[in-house]
């Protein structure tokens, strides 16, 4: 706990704690997104979506 207070700077458990299930919850839902790589087809024009009009 106190490598984690020194870490991030923050003062009391409780927000480490909090910091740290933040963190796990992005985690966990990047992962759920990059299980669909390659598994969505997308219908678009990248080019002339980059283009400025």
């Amino acid at each position: 706990m106190a490598d984690a207070l020194k870490a991030t700077g923050l003062h009391t458990k409780k927000e480490a704690v909090e910091e740290g299930l933040k963190a796990l919850i992005k985690l966990r839902k990047q992962s759920s997104i990059r299980s669909l790589r390659g598994k969505l087809n997308w219908d678009g024009d990248l080019d002339a979506m980059r283009s400025t009009k």
